[in-house]
């Protein structure tokens, strides 16, 4: 199968090494037995970008394709793939490629954990790129209401705080912190006041402190002005703290502020240790624990919560082809607050 026009080629950035980026033409071939072929509408620019464009994968000197927030639409169907889905589809891909449905972890059902997965942007080529090439079990149904550049940070930064805040099980009408208001943090405020919890945003300094109160946080704590955990517990004590900052030593001072039995979720990966007081697990059984992404289930779960609740990610569109831009864009921490990859 072609595109449109018979088109033999297809523009991608590749990578090699740190942050070598080169425009290339790949060829369009179709799609191997069980794998669709995607026509890219837009791409997140995200954070774990850097596995790829940072040379931080097992051969950095081999090309790779980085992107793995994808919105498009099934562009060709391989051999072997179910009817169920077809030329035409709108789907996208997150940060996790698709299952293999036969390994110990999937055989539990547990698919985020599968040990035969690929990870587009940087295991396989991901969606900096105008042809993505994909597993049908990674594939995420994207409902019509949502516009393409709105959906593609979804899913990552957006099924990550909402599985986040699900694993934390935290009860309803239960004080919720989320510490950290960026890329995923913002997000994370508007998730958990959509799940009807009492929202309490924390970040360093005061200037973020309206965009909180407009996405739902009930208080707001100054973390460079005041100490964080005695806040939460002058607010009762959280139930669950979501960490998004990646700063081991920010996420160890939350543990304190949690009431008994409350959790801290890290979704935050930082380079750094967390030190913890064992005293503040032991007295009160709190617990940390860590939330990768969802499976494409657990996604389409996600865009659907997010559509009725109107939760959407605020964007810094750019074309395509200035994607080496838009991730430096990303780096700097200047972005307001993910920039997404414009392929129209």
């Amino acid at each position: 199968m072609r595109c449109p026009g018979d088109v033999s080629t297809y523009r991608a950035y590749q990578v090699t090494g740190q942050r070598h980026f080169e425009m290339v033409e790949r060829e369009l071939r179709d799609p191997a037995p069980g794998q669709v072929r995607i026509r890219t509408a837009s791409c997140g620019v995200c954070h774990s970008d850097v596995l790829a464009v940072e040379g931080q994968r097992e051969d950095p000197l081999q090309p790779v394709v980085p992107g793995h927030e994808v919105v498009g639409t099934i562009d060709a169907v391989g051999p072997g793939v179910d009817e169920r889905w077809s030329v035409g589809d709108r789907v996208g891909l997150g940060f996790l490629g698709g299952h293999c449905g036969q390994c110990e972890f999937c055989r539990y059902g547990d698919f985020v954990n599968c040990t035969d997965q690929p990870l587009p942007g940087t295991t396989i080529d991901g969606g900096y790129a105008e042809m993505v090439y994909a597993r049908p079990s990674g594939l995420v149904r994207v409902p019509d209401g949502f516009d393409a550049l709105t959906a593609a940070p979804l899913l990552c930064a957006g099924v990550t705080v909402f599985n986040a805040l699900r694993a934390a099980q935290a009860p309803p009408n239960t004080l919720v912190a989320v510490q950290g208001i960026g890329g995923l943090g913002h997000l994370g405020v508007h998730y958990a006041k959509a799940l009807g919890y009492r929202v309490a945003a924390v970040a360093r300094g005061t200037e973020k402190a309206p965009l909180a109160r407009a996405l739902g946080a009930d208080h707001y704590i100054d973390s460079s002005a005041e100490d964080t955990a005695q806040a939460l517990r002058d607010l009762g004590g959280a139930t669950a703290i979501v960490a998004t900052a990646a700063n081991g030593a920010s996420m160890a001072g939350l543990v304190a502020g949690l009431r008994p039995r409350g959790r801290l979720v890290v979704v935050g990966a930082s380079p750094e240790p967390i030190p913890v007081q064992s005293s503040d697990l032991i007295f009160g059984g709190r617990s940390i624990l860590g939330s990768l992404t969802g499976s494409a289930i657990e996604n389409e779960d996600n865009l659907g919560f997010a559509l009725t609740h109107q939760i959407a990610p605020m964007i810094e569109p750019m074309p395509f082809v200035e994607a080496p831009a838009a991730y430096e864009r990303m780096m700097s921490g200047r972005a307001r607050f993910r920039v997404v990859l414009d392929f129209h």
